[in-house]
């Protein structure tokens, strides 16, 4: 059975080829602006369920979609994509020496039944303390500026991240082995990726 991600993430996508899971992409933009008084959890499985019934619209099974979207949480507040220098700095300079979470609403659903599986997964990340110099050279990077919480972990950032509890590529963007599991539930196999 075909996989579809529903994510123009290159990140989740080199997840998945990493993995050697073979999926083609159909990716659809939505509105991702938190609704009052909804928690981050709620927040991104909402914003998960949204896209895959987007690409659900418009994609032909077989197949079963994989959609997804992640937050960086400390103190209760989402920390979306830093908007400038200024807002990274402030970002990485709230996480210096504290310990933050990323939280991952992942939707499949299987197509032409319609049958959805739903999770959220949350790990916790860990911040060395981060001098002025090591902030002003991380800011120097094209790293921060496109990823939610102002890092990535698989990159440059990872120096200063001596801890994590829970699944590292939930931090990247999607949770594996959490992933291939309910995959799995739904029909899909490594055995028909070669077919």
């Amino acid at each position: 059975m075909k996989l579809i991600l529903a994510s123009a993430s290159p990140r989740r996508a080199q997840i998945l080829r990493d993995a050697g899971i073979s999926f083609s992409v159909l990716s659809s933009a939505i509105d991702e602006t938190p609704y009052p008084e909804e928690t981050p959890q709620q927040m991104v499985q909402r914003l998960a369920d949204l896209k895959a019934e987007l690409v659900a619209a418009r994609a032909v099974g077989p197949a079963i979609l994989i959609a997804a979207d992640t937050v960086v949480v400390l103190d209760g507040q989402i920390l979306g994509k830093p908007r400038s220098t200024d807002d990274a700095r402030h970002m990485l300079e709230l996480f210096s020496g504290r310990t933050h979470s990323v939280v991952t609403g992942v939707c499949l659903i299987r197509l032409p039944e319609m049958e959805r599986r739903q999770f959220v997964e949350t790990t916790r990340v860990t911040f060395s303390p981060l001098s002025p110099d090591e902030l002003s050279r991380y800011l120097a990077t094209d790293e921060p500026y496109d990823k939610a919480g102002a890092y990535a972990i698989q990159g440059y950032a990872g120096r200063y991240i001596p801890r994590i509890e829970g699944c590292y590529f939930n931090v990247v963007g999607l949770p594996l082995a959490l992933l291939v599991d309910h995959l799995q539930k739904l029909g899909w196999s490594d055995e028909q990726e070669s077919e």
